[in-house]
């Protein structure tokens, strides 16, 4: 039982610091497109203009929501895009129930169409994805002000008196 209580302070002490280092880590957030937006993918939508005015980035998904009886979503090369050629698909990512999910992890030009003919009336898009621009570089500090100075050392000096201060309750404990 003792060699038990001893390995308690040593786990709460991990927790307090993983905790304290995923503080520090940037949020990052991908995008779930709607593919067509509240028409889905269907006949008379022109996806060409639905996707000019959005960016799709790398860890992006496109949702697909169609009728899973009549219609399908299969990814092609630029020649089957450009002629609805759905015979040879690079990927068939129909499920079955009409509501299927895309993720974008590459940085490349994809081609959807819809086969059983749905090609031919327009039910294709093609999609660029690009790498997440960098985050914005923070404008220069012009004057040394105490409150800017603080909120810096905050940043890394918060998370660090917690880590040392479990350590420490660790070591109290041991002891």
């Amino acid at each position: 039982m003792e060699r038990l209580r001893r390995g308690v302070p040593s786990l709460s002490a991990a927790v307090v610091l993983l905790c304290a280092v995923f503080m520090m880590i940037p949020e990052v957030s991908s995008v779930r497109y709607i593919v067509g937006g509240n028409m889905g993918w269907s006949t008379n939508v022109n996806y060409t203009i639905w996707a000019r005015d959005k960016h799709f980035y790398n860890g992006d998904w496109l949702f697909f929501v169609y009728d899973r009886n009549q219609m399908n979503v299969l990814e092609v090369n630029k020649t089957d895009y450009e002629s609805c050629n759905s015979d040879h698909p690079l990927h068939n990512w129909t499920t079955g129930a009409g509501r299927d999910v895309v993720p974008l992890n590459v940085t490349r030009q994809y081609y959807f169409v819809s086969g059983k003919g749905f090609c031919y009336g327009g039910m294709k898009i093609s999609v660029l994805v690009e790498n997440p621009p960098p985050p914005p570089v923070a404008s220069p500090i012009k004057s040394k002000s105490i409150i800017s100075t603080y909120t810096f050392r905050g940043q890394i000096l918060i998370p660090a008196v917690f880590a040392i201060a479990a350590v420490w309750d660790s070591f109290l404990r041991l002891c």
